[in-house]
């Protein structure tokens, strides 16, 4: 027999590695963001086009990389931050796989410029598909710059997986502010397709949150500052009254890098408990400082995964941390046991006994009598004799009042009827809610029973859609204009939208970086529900913007009549029943929720009498 195992070629085994380090532009951009860091730069240029899928671009002025060194840097497992295994304990740099660049490589065109201090010229390589194409000497100036162009030029169906613009430069967007606040020492400019997105200076970390998260961010932070043998926490955590319903503000940071864990996520939770309402999550920034033989990095590709040592102790500082904060800065409530100085006894009296306060009582005072001056009155014992002599003589008070109770006559003398009497004329009531989550009605094959919430989504999202066709919906003004403030990224995405937003009834009076001012609402909407709705809106197009296949008016549709349709457990009427019922079945698509969830099922029957067999 043929010998069948085999070694992979170089070009192949880097796009089997890029399928884990490289999963879409925002990789990319997280990957060279953290070389450029362990470069020791303190300028970082991040220039984006079409949300990175032409072109990735990073330029630093850190030390830069000799000619050797440069060509050396596309190669597999090749890497100056380890030399040995035990390093792995010990690592202050980002990086140490030395796959990043191999993997880059190996499914993009890359520039690579890089010139050392010392050195008079640099280095420019070009490599397509791992194969280098060129390699030169360059005049450049010192630092690195490295562009990725035609992200997947050489894998097409992995580009083919590749969200709409929008989704990408969130996902971009997202690494770069978690680099960008691990790293408040290092002044980062951000540019997509030639604008200006973020320019933040060297500065504190106070200030590098206010400069991405927008200047209302500062009245939202509270500082947390712990010290223990075992850890080091320092940071800030959002008041309470600012929580989000989304988790895009919370960020741990373990030595300057960006971790995800749901442990410490829950210590943050319970530190919170009774203070957040429902479906509200805290945002927190904080920076946790250990000892790097107390984890390991080393367990996924991406590096956002960690395992402590004793996760137990940590979780216990933190939540205790974050709790002692809270209360410090009067943002939990407190029990003070400790008296007020105005329920004191007055040093004087201290040795004074109290004495019964005198009191006089005019017992011979009656409020019912008819002369104003005083008068004896004496109470007489009620003789004992049958009640029913209490009544005797009340026929002669009044000649108009009848005798006998039986003659009395009321204005609406309701009329009772058998419901089973021929001439009954009430109606009968064909819906019934079942649990204030279903609607429960009858047809003529059996019962029909409704999903409230996805009906009135289905019902609210055509209605929607139809306004936003024809360009005439009505809107209601508010009395006060009301003000919100979000981020810049999140701002950008109410502006893409603002038209479809007016054609739905929302008026905006001023929308920009720092201010959106909301003068009018869509008829039916509570001005309680506006934040809510446009925050459930910011989600959506972060998390869920569909292919290009649906446009954003259809996304606006779907994410105003998920916040504002009818949830499960609200009570309805039979008028608001019905009408819900008709409504439903006047729409084009009955069948199906926005989301293409069923709205009703029936039950024939036949299934009914199959129950009782």
């Amino acid at each position: 027999m043929t010998d069948i195992i085999q070694l992979l070629p170089d070009h192949v085994a880097n796009q089997i590695a890029a399928g884990e380090v490289v999963q879409r532009p925002a990789s990319v951009v997280k990957e060279l963001l953290e070389n450029a860091i362990d470069a020791g730069a303190t300028e970082i240029k991040l220039i984006i086009k079409d949300a990175g899928k032409t072109l990735v671009q990073i330029i630093d002025n850190g030390k830069g990389m000799s000619v050797t060194d440069a060509r050396l840097s596309f190669e597999r497992h090749a890497t100056s931050k380890i030399k040995t295994a035990e390093d792995l304990f010990q690592l202050n740099t980002k990086g140490f796989r030395g796959e990043a660049l191999a993997s880059i490589a190996a499914i993009a065109h890359v520039d690579l410029k890089t010139k050392r201090p010392q050195d008079e010229l640099g280095t420019a390589i070009e490599i397509e598909g791992s194969i280098v194409k060129t390699q030169d000497v360059s005049v450049t100036p010192v630092g690195t710059s490295v562009a990725v162009k035609h992200l997947f030029f050489n894998i097409p169906a992995r580009r083919n997986f590749l969200k709409s613009d929008t989704v990408e430069l969130r996902h971009i967007t997202d690494e770069f502010h978690r680099v960008a606040l691990a790293h408040p020492s290092i002044g980062f400019m951000f540019y997509n397709n030639g604008s200006e997105l973020f320019n933040v200076p060297q500065e504190n970390y106070r200030q590098r949150i206010v400069h991405i998260f927008g200047s209302k961010t500062n009245e939202k932070l509270v500082p947390v500052e712990e010290e223990t043998e075992v850890l080091k926490i320092s940071g800030f955590v959002g008041k309470p009254e600012f929580s989000k319903k989304t988790k895009s503000e919370q960020f741990f940071f373990v030595n300057d890098r960006f971790i995800k864990s749901p442990y410490l996520n829950h210590a943050i939770n319970a530190a919170f408990d009774g203070l957040l309402k429902d479906g509200y999550h805290p945002s927190y920034f904080l920076n946790l400082t250990v000892d790097p033989k107390t984890i390991d990095i080393n367990i996924h590709p991406t590096k956002t995964e960690i395992k402590f040592d004793d996760e137990h102790t940590l979780y216990a500082i933190l939540r205790s941390a974050v709790k002692h904060s809270l209360g410090q800065f009067n943002i939990a409530p407190v029990l003070d046991f400790e008296q007020q100085s105005n329920f004191n006894t007055p040093y004087n009296y201290k040795d004074k006994s109290a004495s019964a306060p005198a009191v006089d009582v005019d017992r011979s005072f009656n409020p019912f009598s008819e002369s104003s001056g005083k008068t004896n009155v004496s109470y007489k014992k009620a003789p004992a004799t049958s009640w029913e002599s209490l009544y005797v003589g009340l026929e002669s008070k009044s000649n108009n009042t009848p005798s006998n109770f039986g003659e009395v006559t009321f204005e609406s003398d309701t009329k009772s009827t058998s419901i089973f009497s021929e001439g009954s004329i009430e109606t009968t009531k064909t819906t019934f809610q079942l649990q204030q989550k279903y609607i429960v009605s009858t047809i003529k094959s059996g019962m029909l029973i409704i999903d409230q919430n996805r009906a009135h989504q289905r019902i609210l999202y055509e209605n929607f859609l139809k306004h936003i066709t024809i360009k005439e919906a009505t809107s209601q003004q508010l009395l006060f204009a009301l003000q919100l403030h979000f981020t810049p990224s999140e701002t950008k995405i109410i502006e893409d939208l603002k038209a479809d937003l007016e054609h739905t009834g929302f008026v905006f009076s001023e929308l920009n970086d720092k201010n959106i001012t909301i003068t009018g609402v869509p008829v039916g909407v509570p001005e309680s529900e506006v934040s809510i709705i446009l925050e459930q809106l910011i989600s959506d197009v972060e998390n869920d913007v569909p292919d290009a296949n649906f446009s954003a008016t259809d996304l606006l549709a779907k994410s105003m009549a998920k916040s504002l349709a009818i949830k499960n457990g609200q009570s309805l009427n039979s008028n608001e029943q019905e009408h819900m019922v008709n409504s439903l079945f006047a729409c084009k698509e009955p069948n199906v929720s926005p989301a293409n969830r069923p709205t009703f099922v029936t039950m024939a029957v036949a299934d009914i009498e199959k129950k009782f067999m």
